[in-house]
């Protein structure tokens, strides 16, 4: 049965669970749970945990804010905690790939907060930041990495950690990594993972790339899907507005102005325009932060923790951050510009409306930027809500054959305007006609008399030329 299948099979085998304390799990680990107040497990929690502690491969299909980092986390502790082995130096026991930075400090974070009281080293490795300090504790000896793809690679292509001793391997939003060019980079770290491990896989999305990665990851996998692609959007009030480019700022403004946005975070399309808008919010008095891919990590960082603890209540960031920040309470998402990928505007949206609360995202929608919305309206099998006029409205039919056809196709009395083009050689023809002429076997035009007679009155009133007038002149003076 292959993995797309295994979707349409059932979980019966595995029990589902109620509460947290249904869970086999070490006491350090059942501690801090309930110390976090965690007593209910989301649909994911519950359906990925009894097998992934049993030592089973899964296949998750979940998006962010659906709980799958303690879906994999606490059957790792779990596994760690219960007789926990010496950490060596550059040999992980247990690795997670995040797609992010910011990802994967969240990541990071929840192993903490969960393992709290487990003698648990890990180590967090991304790029951007220098590597001094990740290789210090990689040579000290961890038993978890939590990495961004490049900077895992290339720390191995150093020599400066190893994968041979790997027990567990997590890969956490698959078809971001894929969206951002990690699959080559991906293909390198698996070609290095032991034969003999358990490997997790998580994916938003199950494109056939995803579906040929997971075939070549796992082995005999228990398939989860809890949250398919369109349901992330039923708790969140859409708002749709078609604008002119040059209404958006000022629409902005009038929007975060609103005193019911309490904590929002606006999408622009390329990193130079999140810096660019920014800086006209801060401008206008709105205070607001950038976060994109070309910030360093500790500027990311500052503002990722600036909007938490509401020192600023405006996040402007890119698809990059689209899937990294994990924020409650934000009460509004703008898309300030449409996404160029349809997937990204649900992973957008997703922002807000998490943990079962609800939100606001809000679309801007200008002239050339139609095209993306009909990709989104197609993925989340729905369109959205139009405040305001709607121009679509006013598109002319198509024939069958494409032709359009309605206003401006036909004239009143239902035959076909001629085109202008046409209209003009018609024209030229009566005037041709008018005049007497025809046309050659060439089909150019042909002389008659009364063209001959225009040709004739033509010459008499040229001037006379250079020499001609020199001879008059000549001429004049020798009669004289």
């Amino acid at each position: 049965m292959s993995l797309v299948a295994g979707f349409l099979a059932s979980n019966a085998d595995w029990k589902t669970l109620n509460s947290f304390a249904e869970i086999n799990l070490i006491d350090p680990v059942q501690q801090s749970l309930s110390e976090q107040g965690y007593e209910t497990p989301t649909p994911i929690q519950a359906q990925t945990i009894p097998p992934a502690l049993a030592g089973e491969d899964v296949l998750g299909c979940a998006q962010t804010g659906t709980g799958k980092t303690a879906a994999f986390a606490l059957p790792i502790l779990d596994a760690l905690g219960q007789d926990t082995p010496p950490a060596l130096p550059n040999r992980p026991l247990a690795l997670v790939l995040a797609p992010t930075r910011e990802l994967a400090i969240q990541i990071a974070d929840s192993f903490s907060t969960y393992g709290r009281y487990l003698k648990i080293r890990q180590t967090l490795l991304f790029g951007g930041v220098n590597q001094f300090r990740q290789v210090r504790s990689l040579d000290r000896g961890t038993h978890l990495v939590v990495a961004t793809p490049g900077r895992l690679l290339d720390l191995m292509n150093q020599g400066h950690i190893q994968l041979n001793h790997l027990q567990t391997f997590v890969l956490d939003e698959a078809d971001r990594m894929l969206d951002m060019g990690f699959l080559p980079d991906l293909k390198k770290i698996i070609a290095e993972l032991p034969d003999d491990r358990q490997s997790l896989f998580f994916s938003a999305t199950l494109p056939p790339k995803i579906v040929e990665l997971s075939e070549e990851l796992l082995d005999n996998p228990v398939s989860i899907n809890v949250t398919p692609e369109t349901r992330s959007v039923d708790l969140i009030e859409q708002q749709l507005y078609f604008v002119d480019r040059k209404e958006k700022r000022d629409r902005l403004h009038d929007l975060l102005s609103q005193p019911e946005v309490k904590r929002a975070v606006v999408f622009a399309r390329t990193k130079r325009g999140a810096d660019q808008l920014c800086k006209r919010l801060v401008f206008e008095g709105i205070n607001a932060s950038a976060i994109h891919g070309d910030k360093t990590q500790g500027a990311r960082q500052r503002a990722l923790n600036a909007f938490r603890r509401n020192q600023v209540h405006v996040l402007v960031a890119t698809d990059v951050a689209a899937r990294g920040i994990d924020v409650d309470g934000i009460t509004h998402v703008v898309n300030y510009d449409l996404p160029d990928e349809p997937e990204a505007y649900v992973h957008r949206i997703g922002r807000t409306g998490r943990a079962g609360e609800s939100g606001v995202a809000i679309s801007y929608c200008c002239g050339d930027e139609r095209a993306k919305l009909r990709a989104i309206e197609k993925l989340i099998g729905q369109r959205v809500p139009v405040i305001g006029e709607d121009p679509r409205g006013d598109k002319p039919k198509r024939s069958s054959k494409g032709k359009p056809q309605g206003k401006g196709a036909a004239n009143r009395s239902g035959s076909a305007k001629p085109s202008r083009r046409r209209a003009t050689t018609q024209n030229k023809d009566q005037r041709r006609s008018n005049d007497g002429r025809g046309t050659n076997e060439r089909g150019g035009p042909q002389g008659g008399p009364q063209s001959e007679s225009k040709k004739q009155a033509k010459r008499s009133a040229r001037r006379p030329g250079k020499k001609a007038r020199l001879r008059k002149q000549r001429d004049a003076a020798a009669q004289s």
